[in-house]
């Protein structure tokens, strides 16, 4: 083999190995679920209590990651939000079929319900992580920290750009405007509206903190930049109008992320 014939292996090969050692990143299957249960009139304590004392506990016994549990700040309708994950979608099937079969979950719920359902309505999403989220760590802050759901609706074939906006700009300038980024999701491609939609929390130090940061991050020279350069490849808007949606929630007392 020549000198030239060596070098070509040599590279081919590097990049080869390369390609193989960031494969397993790409082939991540871990699958997260956001749920959104609607408790029914005067039940949204009991439904607390159930969860505190029987639900999250048969969760991790079936295999079940409770990531976190939030009520918005403004709750007319009594919404419990939740994320669970599971180290893969198929995984999420047979732990919940074996919870709803667990002796101690029927029981924890009989009684839970003995003068009537907790809950009027379940609403779930099945999640992935970005290829920029940071990796999930439920951890304890303050008490007067808020979480932020923002839920974005991108315009049409702009999806792609919209994630390319937040892995290039946004992400770093929510960092330097003190928020923290929790975790960014785009949801599972079987369902409704998986193509324009973006997922995402963020954590701030109080409400106060949440409106200031947005504020200094809006005004941010940089920010300006990058959107109007982002929107000028996209060809307007990189979301639908009314395409941002943001829920302030205030973390359970059971909730690992708090």
């Amino acid at each position: 083999m020549n000198r030239r014939s060596f070098l070509a292996a040599t590279v081919t090969a590097a990049a080869l190995t390369n390609f193989v050692a960031a494969a397993p990143a790409a082939l991540d299957q871990t699958c997260y679920e956001l749920r959104v249960y609607y408790a029914a009139e005067g039940k949204l304590d009991a439904l607390h209590s159930r969860f505190r004392d029987h639900t999250c506990t048969l969760f991790t016994k079936h295999g079940m990651t409770n990531v976190g549990y939030w009520v918005p700040l403004e709750n007319p309708d009594r919404k419990l939000y939740y994320i669970l994950s599971y180290p893969s979608r198929d995984a999420r099937d047979k732990s919940w079929e074996a919870f709803l079969k667990d002796e101690d979950w029927k029981k924890a719920a009989a009684e839970s319900e003995k003068n009537g359902k907790l809950v009027s309505k379940i609403e779930s999403t099945f999640l992935h992580t970005t290829d920029f989220s940071p990796v999930i760590k439920p951890e304890k802050h303050g008490p007067t920290t808020v979480y932020e759901l923002r839920t974005y609706t991108a315009s049409p074939g702009n999806l792609t750009n919209l994630l390319d906006r937040f892995r290039k700009h946004t992400v770093e300038l929510f960092t330097k405007h003190k928020m923290t980024n929790f975790g960014y999701w785009t949801m599972d491609e079987k369902q409704t509206d998986a193509d324009k939609t973006l997922v995402y929390l963020l954590i701030h130090d109080s409400k106060a903190a949440c409106e200031a940061s947005f504020k200094s991050f809006r005004e941010d020279p940089v920010w300006i930049a990058a959107k109007e350069a982002s929107e000028k490849a996209g060809g307007g808007s990189l979301t639908v109008k009314d395409g941002v949606k943001s829920v302030l929630m205030s973390p359970t007392d059971y909730s690992p992320a708090r």
